[in-house]
């Protein structure tokens, strides 16, 4: 995603063995409009590449071209944030605020919201499998599905994810990824055609990073924190 150019396997926001993904500044009306919705058209994002020589349109990772037009759209993240991005600020610039900040984590929250609900759950999945959570097997599971629908974002696996996360015993970092899974466009059940918020998988996010990162000791926390920003980064570079 970084400077055009493609991630490899296995770095921030690419499982091992995921499709991978070109970055480039985002699209919309005057900054205000979706770069792109639904489960369709952010896969297209993830395609393989079949034609090296093939030119195709830029594809953002971010839902809008400034953190002003995020907050006036989803102002579900000002609820989470104390900090406001200034008018005119880009998105890593605010970042790199956030990150300063006496509240550092808030640069956790803006990611989760900034990022097309498709990265935003990549980023999420890599800062869980990456950060030293404790996962069991139900967990390690579940984390599959995650992986599973990321590559081929079909409607049967997203329905499998939402649903083993809604019987899940216990509300843990993989069970909120795959509830952001389930919220992540579409319907939440083959008969049920109500809409879902566009904040749901966000928070969902949001809160499976957050509690990765709480399970860290005193000692370690601040490095998790660190590399789970930094694993967002990615998200925000253009080319």
């Amino acid at each position: 995603m970084t400077d055009g150019r493609d991630l490899p396997p296995g770095s921030a926001g690419y499982p091992p063995g995921a499709p991978r993904a070109t970055r480039a500044s985002a699209s919309g009306s005057n900054g205000t409009r979706p770069a792109t919705t639904g489960d369709v058209t952010v896969t297209t994002a993830f395609a393989p590449r079949r034609d090296a020589e093939t030119t195709r349109p830029p594809v953002s990772a971010l839902r809008y071209e400034t953190p002003s037009a995020l907050y006036a759209e989803l102002p579900q993240v000002a609820q989470l944030t104390q900090h406001r991005p200034r008018p005119d600020e880009e998105s890593l610039a605010y970042l790199d605020r956030l990150r300063a900040s006496d509240t550092p984590e808030e640069a956790l929250t803006f990611a989760a919201f900034a990022a097309l609900p498709k990265m935003a759950i990549w980023w999420g999945y890599e800062c869980v499998r990456t950060g030293g959570c404790a996962l069991g097997q139900e967990e390690r599971a579940l984390m599959d599905l995650v992986a599973a629908w990321t590559v081929r974002s079909d409607a049967e696996t997203r329905f499998r994810t939402m649903r083993e996360g809604l019987y899940a015993p216990m509300r843990t970092p993989p069970v909120f990824l795959a509830l952001a899974v389930g919220w992540s466009g579409g319907p939440i059940a083959p008969n049920d055609p109500a809409p879902v918020p566009a904040w749901r998988t966000p928070r969902a996010v949001n809160t499976a990073v957050l509690s990765c990162l709480a399970q860290a000791g005193l000692s370690e926390r601040q490095t998790r924190l660190a590399r789970f920003t930094e694993q967002a980064v990615a998200l925000f570079r253009t080319a």
